[in-house]
């Protein structure tokens, strides 16, 4: 019997790895989820999966769309942030809120209060890193713990429970809205 050579392909797994986890947090929730059954589904080892991406929490923030994306969204001019923000938001949201990091997160609370906090800290720490770069202060940090609440709070509203005004509100509306929120939550009423 001949053997076939064993192919390296980091790229290649690297990236079946993050399908198989988009997958599986959407289907299973970020608790429920295992490393394991993200490794199987990616057809490589659970020790492969840590290699490459160190833990859960940071495989999660990888795999799950809008996070990543936080870094390019608020670049820019610092007046205009508020508006990418909310565009970006109400964007991703209404094009897939079932892999969201919110909604996976959300969900995930019922199940494993203590991994759900874990995870929000690491997805608050990358984003106030990445405020950072663009507002400055020395309160940044509970500025951006207050845009991670409103958005939050919108998610379940619209996205989760999917009831009254804010579940009603069609979405160029809800992005205005958000807009003038975070302008205020930022950087305060307008002088």
């Amino acid at each position: 019997m001949t053997r076939r050579p064993h192919r390296r392909d980091p790229e290649g797994h690297r990236q079946a790895i993050l399908d198989a986890a988009r997958t599986c947090f959407g289907e299973r929730g970020f608790a429920r989820a295992t490393v394991r059954q993200i490794a199987a589904r990616a057809g490589v080892t659970h020790g492969l999966v840590l290699r490459q991406f160190g833990s859960k929490e940071q495989l999660f923030l990888a795999a799950v769309p809008g996070h990543r994306e936080l870094d390019r969204v608020i670049a820019g001019d610092p007046e205009t942030l508020p508006d990418r923000v909310a565009r970006a938001y109400v964007e991703r949201m209404e094009a897939g809120a079932a892999t969201d990091p919110l909604v996976v997160l959300l969900r995930s609370i019922a199940s494993d209060q203590q991994a759900a906090a874990k995870l929000y800290s690491a997805m608050e720490a990358g984003s106030i890193r990445a405020y950072r770069q663009v507002v400055d202060g020395p309160d940044i940090a509970t500025r951006v713990a207050m845009v991670g609440a409103q958005l939050i709070g919108v998610t379940v509203n619209r996205y989760i429970a999917r009831t009254g005004p804010l579940a009603d509100l069609p979405a160029p509306a809800l992005t205005g809205h958000l807009t003038r929120v975070l302008r205020q939550i930022l950087f305060g009423a307008p002088g």
